[in-house]
């Protein structure tokens, strides 16, 4: 149940990643076919580590959200809001540990 691709609208496909008790912790941007959508895990698998994968930001409301973003800085998904920052915090933590993992998900 970790990652989920599905077809959004007539020519776009996105990935979710949820977390074990299936909520969605990132929706990903859009992508043309479904095999970019694995490509662009599977590419960014090797850099999960790297802190630029993951932007962190408070919007307007004080809510805490990060994106994630491929190894040449593309954006890759954005996170659902979360109210304090060590939710979102954990959230970095839980999607990164999905990614980690996407073969036996995807």
């Amino acid at each position: 149940m970790g990652m989920e691709i599905s077809k959004k609208g007539e020519a776009a496909y996105r990935f979710v990643i949820k977390s074990e008790q299936g909520h969605p912790l990132l929706e990903s941007v859009d992508f043309p076919d479904p095999a970019m959508a694995k490509d662009s895990v599977r590419k960014l698998q090797p850099e999960i580590q790297n802190p630029r994968c993951v932007e962190r930001k408070t919007d307007h409301n004080g809510q805490f959200r990060f994106t994630l973003r491929d190894p040449e800085g593309a954006v890759l998904g954005h996170s659902q809001a979360y109210r304090s920052e060590a939710g979102m915090e954990n959230g970095i933590k839980n999607t990164l540990n999905r990614i980690a993992d996407w073969n036996s998900t995807f």
